[in-house]
């Protein structure tokens, strides 16, 4: 990385939610020969836009344009400045961390989650990493520097977003069922939810469109699928 093509001091970090079906997920990378996992994040061109820099790691972690993209906080605390980490990751991969020192200054992080379809995604490591994989939320390896905190205010943002935006949106595919969303609460909130009262607080939001019922066998018990509205 030509250290005159970024600015310095400012970085992003994406806490990149997907949903299989049953349990919340993360992306997140592994370093090479480091043993160190991290969350997607990358630096801002000269000449180029925040949200861009963001979106364009994206893609280039998940293939994916038009992501769902929310900024949510900025990490700027002095105790996460550690210039030994970035050093290991650099000598860890054959670079000699003198061309690099830029990379080793303090770093002001801001942080993004995004909501994508877990089923639209190919994961791909970048050029110091040897995975990019989906996690458990439950299950998280242990994150360098801050990036648990990261992840941690990235939920509790998303938690509190559930009562003014519908984030299934972005977690579902465009045509669901009432249960499958129910799922995506579920797995956000993390807490089983009544399926009678969740269903009477969706519908009465008047944002969900009503489709043809999903045949299952039996007519009587198939499930009508949803789309949100515009």
């Amino acid at each position: 990385m030509n250290e005159t093509a970024f600015l310095r001091h400012i970085a992003y970090d994406s806490v990149i939610f997907g949903f299989s079906g049953e349990k919340l997920k993360i992306l997140i990378m592994k370093y090479h020969n480091t043993g160190l996992y991290a969350l997607p994040g990358g630096f801002m061109q000269r000449d180029e836009n925040l949200n861009d820099a963001v979106r364009r790691g994206l893609k280039e972690r998940t293939g994916l344009e038009n992501i769902y993209l929310e900024q949510f906080y900025t990490f700027g605390d002095v105790v996460r400045y550690k210039p030994e980490i970035m050093q290991m990751i650099l000598e860890a991969n054959g670079h000699n961390s003198e061309p690099y020192q830029w990379m080793l200054d303090r770093f002001i992080s801001v942080a993004y989650y995004a909501l994508i379809n877990y089923n639209d995604v190919v994961p791909t490591p970048d050029a110091l990493s040897d995975s990019c994989d989906w996690y458990d939320m439950d299950e998280l390896p242990n994150l360098m520097l801050d990036h648990a905190e990261i992840v941690a205010k990235a939920l509790q943002t998303l938690r509190e977003n559930l009562e003014r935006k519908l984030v299934g949106t972005n977690l579902l595919p465009p045509l669901f069922t009432l249960t499958e969303l129910q799922k995506v609460y579920e797995a956000i909130l993390g807490e089983k939810l009544h399926r009678g009262t969740f269903q009477r607080k969706i519908l009465g939001l008047g944002l969900l469109q009503r489709h043809e019922k999903q045949f299952l066998g039996k007519a009587h018990k198939a499930p009508f699928l949803y789309s949100f509205g515009e």
